[in-house]
């Protein structure tokens, strides 16, 4: 089904270092597609410069929160921007990133292809290499083989219809795994997925993260 809306959702926790990169990065492939796109940052108990950074970017959707809960920002970003849509829900795209991510230009490109016949979209994401120190480059290469990333689910790199994602009650408020529960409800209920290795999200290659048992731990456990 044709998409004519996007809404890109950004939950931010104090990323100050990273979030200008990000939203470059978001409204950079926003020009790559022939549809309105709306960014929303849900600016989620910041204590640092990142509201300002925030509303430096002309057009991005300034939401302040103090929830201290990825899944209830992710779901805030979604309502602010549904608030904002006029289209259907089956015509609008949920996109979601994370606030210490690099999207590639063709990101929204990929996830709009995806949508001609998925309701979903599940991409790859990869820590900025040089950033780790080298065993756990080393580790991660090794174990990153092509095809390593298919099944896995990242809020990092994920695209959903917005018909589907109300139709399954949208992100729960869960501090960790909003993002992997999500997707396991919509596959339950038999809505289409895509995914994909091209045009991964590069991520903060960080070891102490926002989330407990986030992408973080995971690059702390490649080396024991």
């Amino acid at each position: 089904m044709t998409v004519e809306h996007v809404i890109v959702a950004v939950p931010a926790r104090d990323e100050e270092e990273t979030l200008a990169d990000c939203l470059a990065s978001v409204l950079a492939a926003a020009t790559h597609v022939d549809v309105p796109v709306t960014v929303v940052v849900v600016l989620d108990g910041c204590v640092d410069a990142s509201a300002e950074i925030a509303r430096g970017f002309a057009g991005v959707v300034v939401v302040e929160r103090d929830h201290g809960n990825v899944g209830r920002a992710r779901r805030d970003a979604v309502e602010a921007g549904l608030a904002r849509s006029a289209c259907a829900p089956e015509r609008t795209w949920l996109a979601f990133t994370d606030a210490d991510t690099f999207v590639p230009r063709e990101w929204l490109q990929g996830q709009l292809a995806a949508a001609r016949t998925a309701d979903v979209f599940v991409g790859a994401v990869v820590p900025r290499l040089d950033d780790l120190d080298t065993a756990r480059r080393h580790a991660w290469t090794r174990s990153h083989p092509p095809g390593a990333t298919l099944g896995h689910v990242h809020g990092a790199n994920l695209g959903v219809r917005a018909s589907a994602y109300i139709g399954v009650g949208g992100v729960l408020p869960l501090v960790v795994g909003e993002d992997v529960d999500l997707v396991a409800r919509l596959r339950a209920e038999g809505r289409p997925v895509a995914e994909s290795e091209q045009h991964p999200v590069l991520t903060s290659a960080r070891l102490d993260g926002r989330a407990p048992d986030g992408y973080a731990a995971h690059l702390r456990a490649l080396v024991s």
